[in-house]
C-alpha cells in the first residue's frame, strides 16, 4: 500500500468552539504522528462555521511545535487569496522553526463565498495565468538566485516542498508545467480525477524539486469497529456536506442513526456524486476501498480525511485507516 497522510480542517462541532477545535487537532496529530502517518496537513477556508483552520499558517506553526516528526503543511493555502512574498515569510518563518518539517500545498480557489472572498481584498476577475505566475513568483522568494531583487527574509534559499491542488484540469497543468507534486481534491470533487491525474502524467516536466511525477489523491475514510458505528459517524459529514450544498453551511453536526435511509433522494443523489471516494465500514472494508482506489488511480500516497464529531471517534477512525492502510 501507498503511505498515507492526513488532511485535517480542524472542525468546529455542534456545539463547541474553535479553541477546542484546535486542541483536538493537536491531538490528532499526535496520533497521527504516532500511527506512522507521514504528513499533516492543514486547510485554508474562510467564513465557514465548522472549519477553523482559517489562519493557516498559524495553525500549522501550532501542530509542528506540538508534534516531533510527522510533516505538517498546508492542503492548501488559497495564493490569489495572499501576496507570495508574504507566504514565502510565512512558511519561510515555519521551515526556519521547524527545518525539514513544512509542505507548502497552493490552491487557486478562494476557500470561501464570493462576499468573503471580496473582504479578503480578493480581485475575482483574475487572469486564468496569474495563478502560475503567483506559485512562481514564491518558488523565486525561496531560491538563493542573486537575481532577486526583493528577498524573503527568511524564506531565501530554504527547501520548502511546493505542491499544487486541484479539483480541476487546470490544476494538473499547472504541477506538470512546473514539475511540482500535484494533490487532487477527490474527496469532494471526484468527477475530474482520472482525466487530471492522466493529464498530469502525459505532460510532467521534470524540475529541481520533482524529476517524476507524484500524485496524492484525497480519500474519505469513515472507521469503525462495527460496520453500524462507521455508518453512524460518516452520518456527521454527510449532514454537513448536504446542508454547505443547500446554502446552509453549518458547524460538524452531531451524527444520526439511519441518515441516509431517511434522506430524500435528491440528498442521497448528491452524496452519492460528491462523496464517491470514501469508505465508510470496519478494517477489512476500509482495506479493500483502499486498495481497488490505490489500484485503479495508481496513486503514489493517499491523504486521509475523516471528518467525525466525536473526537475519540474520529482517532478510532484513523488507527483503523493506518492498520488497513498495511494490508
Amino acid at each position: 500500500m501507498v503511505p498515507l497522510s492526513v488532511l485535517d480542517l480542524s472542525p468546529i462541532t455542534q456545539g463547541s468552539n474553535a479553541a477546542q477545535s484546535f486542541r483536538n487537532t493537536l491531538d490528532l496529530a499526535r496520533h497521527a504522528e504516532a500511527l506512522g502517518y507521514r504528513r499533516f496537513w492543514l486547510a485554508e477556508h474562510h467564513g465557514m462555521p465548522g472549519i477553523a483552520s482559517a489562519a493557516t499558517a498559524v495553525l500549522i506553526g501550532f501542530v509542528a511545535g506540538g508534534t516531533s516528526r510527522i510533516r505538517v503543511g498546508a492542503g492548501g493555502i488559497m495564493l490569489p487569496n495572499h501576496s507570495p512574498l508574504v507566504i514565502a515569510e510565512q512558511f519561510g518563518t515555519l521551515e526556519s522553526l521547524y527545518p525539514g518539517r513544512i509542505d507548502l500545498g497552493l490552491g487557486r480557489a478562494p476557500g470561501s463565498d464570493q462576499r468573503t472572498a471580496r473582504a479578503l481584498r480578493r480581485n475575482l476577475a483574475t487572469d486564468p495565468e496569474e495563478f502560475p505566475r503567483d506559485v512562481q513568483e514564491l518558488a523565486d522568494y525561496f531560491s538563493a538566485s542573486p537575481r532577486q531583487a526583493v528577498r524573503a527574509v527568511p524564506g531565501t534559499g530554504l527547501q520548502v516542498p511546493l505542491w499544487i491542488l486541484g479539483s480541476s484540469l487546470f490544476g494538473a497543468q499547472t504541477a506538470a508545467a512546473l514539475g511540482l507534486p500535484f494533490a487532487f481534491a477527490s474527496h469532494f470533487a471526484p468527477a475530474q480525477m482520472m482525466p487530471a491525474i492522466e493529464l498530469y502524467r502525459a505532460s510532467f516536466r521534470p524540475s529541481a524539486q520533482l524529476a517524476a511525477p507524484h500524485v496524492m489523491l484525497a480519500f474519505n475514510v469513515f472507521a469503525a469497529d462495527t460496520q453500524q458505528e462507521a455508518q453512524f459517524i460518516a452520518s456527521s459529514m454527510q449532514q454537513a456536506f448536504v446542508n454547505l450544498r443547500s446554502g446552509r453551511p453549518s458547524q460538524l453536526p452531531v451524527p444520526v442513526q439511519d441518515y441516509l435511509q431517511r434522506s430524500g433522494p435528491a440528498e442521497r443523489a448528491l452524496l452519492d456524486e460528491v462523496l464517491s471516494c470514501t469508505a465508510i465500514g470496519t478494517t477489512a472494508v476500509v482495506r479493500a476501498a483502499l486498495q481497488a482506489f490505490v489500484q485503479r488511480t495508481q496513486a503514489d500516497e493517499l491523504l486521509i480525511t475523516s471528518q467525525v464529531y466525536d473526537p475519540a471517534a474520529r482517532r478510532r477512525s484513523f488507527e483503523i485507516a493506518a492498520e488497513a492502510g498495511q494490508g
